[in-house]
């Protein structure tokens, strides 16, 4: 298994990559934002994505958006091919996307919105802290990418506020050198799982 930065040679993947994030968005029943081919393919000729590949096979990928003139950097659009899945390769290409972001954009703050309990685990063992979306970039050209997304309607009931996702920021200007790794408080998960499937919950009731 490769994991690489991606370039324009990579540009043949970009339908396989945009069908995997539609298909997967479909069996979670969550939301994520749908991207077009013509899109990552832009990341890939400035050198703004990871791909992940298994001789000439996709297997996985993740690119970086730059917010806020610079100030805020996001690693989005994580996926990983079915026949990839459950060996850890997601947290390859996390780990990757990261220190790419972190050496192309150092002063940045790097942040996330996700439903997903994986990737907040691999978030917080990064350095990532939940926040409160008030925290995140204001740029609307990134809220508007949320348009796509399946709960895009709480996000414009509560003013951009709060949604379904969940929201963490890594700030360099406030990273402790540490010595050991970090630990993953499984407590803190455990309540914010809790409360996304009360929203959930809540979501569809108000639906039906």
């Amino acid at each position: 298994m490769e994991i690489v930065i991606a370039n324009k040679s990579h540009s043949i993947y970009a339908d396989i990559i945009c069908e995997t994030i539609a298909d997967a968005a479909q069996v979670r029943g969550t939301g994520i934002a749908k991207r077009k081919p013509e899109y990552i393919i832009t990341k890939m000729e400035n050198g703004n994505a990871v791909i992940a590949l298994d001789g000439d096979k996709f297997a996985g990928f993740c690119y970086i958006e730059q917010w806020s003139h610079g100030k805020f950097v996001a690693n989005s659009g994580l996926i990983v091919h079915p026949d990839y899945r459950n060996i850890g390769l997601a947290k390859q290409i996390k780990q990757k996307v990261f220190k790419h972001s972190r050496e192309k954009f150092p002063d940045a703050k790097i942040f996330s919105i996700t439903t997903g309990l994986a990737v907040m685990k691999m978030n917080s063992d990064l350095g990532y802290k939940p926040v409160t979306f008030s925290e995140l970039t204001t740029d609307q050209t990134f809220w508007n990418g949320c348009q796509t997304c399946k709960n895009y309607d709480v996000l414009q009931r509560t003013e951009q506020k709060m949604c379904l996702c969940t929201g963490m920021l890594y700030n360099p200007s406030k990273e402790v050198k540490q010595t050991h790794e970090h630990k993953y408080d499984k407590k803190v998960w455990t309540r914010l799982k809790n409360i996304k499937q009360s929203m959930f919950l809540k979501k569809d009731k108000n639906e039906k």
